[in-house]
């Protein structure tokens, strides 16, 4: 990553080709991001209305240096700052194309407001159904089946879906928040892989307790960040089998069964609890062990050794081949795209930022939080990629790699939590 840019110019000495940083609130100039480099003179004359008096640039990411500017007499000075200072056209596009960003904007947060509403309603609803898991089990399967209907309704009529980051301020119950990612993405891969409406339901119900049996596991165990002892390990292998039994008393159909007793096995036999092979697997079975897998390499017991989502996905597809199902794993990628929600980025322009979101429509142009330390985190400038078309993902970051200050900005967090949003929803 780049230093942050200290060299400055004066607005006559601004050139195409210089990249530039502009210590101003997004509101106050029309550009996109903050740091950019200059390609055409009508972007100068912009800039040099803003009435800054010195401007950043970085001289390794320009094309060229400034503009030697010779010094002149009183009369030149007086013209230019005319020029300069001249009030723009009430159709100026600068100010047509910074009007249409906020909108756009204030679009997205509403959109996003909207999504975080579901999700507090879902977990509430999530919630419900394991209070009732022994008070009142005869209810759980009908409650968690009324829950996964309304999502799988919500999703399955959608021809275009979007996944979302849940900030810190809605998603905070780790126990819910893994149940409920792996009900949403195991349902979406459902979707994706054109199952009918009847299966991606038993999926969703299926994935929503696949983790029913760790119920019966202490505490003490199943939290645990370091590595489990032997017996500690066979006892957390055996949650599959206690949640079959439980499963059985609530109800559940035996598709639901099948995910909770195979979600940890794998297609070679090096899984468990019963090392079962490829033939004899459940195909709903299948989606959730890559989703769980997928959700294991993000969001391990011990934080520090969490995967970004991207190299989440780059395991699922290299090293899990052989464990995994291949079409399912394709489909799974194709849901989250190559840049899944979480995903800390440095695009093309120099800028830092984490992906907020994906469309099933354009999965390679997400929408990004850009960082500005000028920024408050509450006021962040989220970026549609499929808007600006000019600025693409360069690589990938790990949030060990940020400094402390962005990391904080982006608030990286301990797990990584999902919800959706239709286009359906939104009309």
């Amino acid at each position: 990553m780049d230093s942050y840019p200290t060299h400055v110019v004066k607005p006559e000495e601004l050139c195409v080709g210089l990249h530039i940083h502009l210590d101003l609130p997004w509101i106050s100039h029309p550009f996109p991001f903050p740091s950019f480099k200059i390609n055409s003179s009508e972007q100068i004359a912009t800039i040099r209305r803003l009435g800054l008096k010195a401007i950043r640039y970085s001289p390794a990411k320009s094309d060229c240096a400034p503009l030697v500017v010779l010094p002149r007499d009183d009369t030149d000075d007086a013209t230019h700052d005319v020029a300069e200072t001249a009030p723009r056209p009430p159709d100026d596009p600068a100010d047509q194309a910074k009007q249409a960003r906020i909108k756009r904007l204030a679009a997205q947060r509403e959109k996003i407001a909207a999504c975080e509403r579901e999700f507090l309603n879902t977990t509430r609803q999530m919630k419900v159904v394991r209070q009732n898991l022994f008070s009142r089990p005869d209810q759980v399967c009908e409650l968690a089946t009324e829950a996964v209907a309304k999502l799988a309704d919500s999703m399955l009529i959608s021809a275009d879906l979007s996944i979302h980051l849940m900030s810190d301020k809605v998603a905070s119950d780790d126990i819910f928040n893994h149940a409920l990612n792996a009900c949403l993405l195991s349902m979406m891969v459902g979707k994706e892989m054109q199952l009918p409406a009847t299966e991606v339901k038993l999926l969703g119900l299926g994935a929503l307790l696949h983790d029913l049996g760790q119920a019966e596991i202490p505490g003490h165990i199943k939290n645990k960040t370091t590595a489990l002892t032997r017996p500690e390990a066979a006892l957390m292998r055996q949650h599959c089998a206690m949640g079959v039994a439980l499963g059985k008393q609530l109800g559940l159909p035996g598709e639901a069964l099948l995910i909770i007793a195979q979600h940890h096995e794998h297609l070679d036999g090096t899984g468990y609890p019963k090392m079962l092979r490829e033939p004899q697997l459940s195909l709903l079975a299948r989606i959730v062990a890559v989703v769980e897998t997928y959700e294991d390499l993000c969001s391990p017991r011990n934080p520090a050794r969490a995967c970004t989502p991207h190299e989440a996905l780059s395991q699922l597809y290299g090293q899990q081949r052989k464990q995994l199902d291949k079409t399912v794993v394709t489909s799974f990628i194709r849901c989250l795209s190559v840049y899944p929600p979480g995903t800390i980025v440095l695009l093309s322009n120099g800028t830092l930022g984490v992906v907020t979101s994906v469309s099933s429509a354009h999965l390679l142009k997400p929408t990004v939080m850009v960082y500005d330390a000028a920024v408050a985190s509450g006021e962040t400038i989220l970026v549609d990629l499929e808007q600006e078309s000019e600025v693409t993902i360069a690589k990938t970051i790990r949030p060990q790699q940020l400094p402390p200050e962005v990391g904080q900005f982006f608030s990286a967090r301990k797990r990584i939590s999902y919800y959706f949003s239709s286009d359906a929803a939104e009309h």
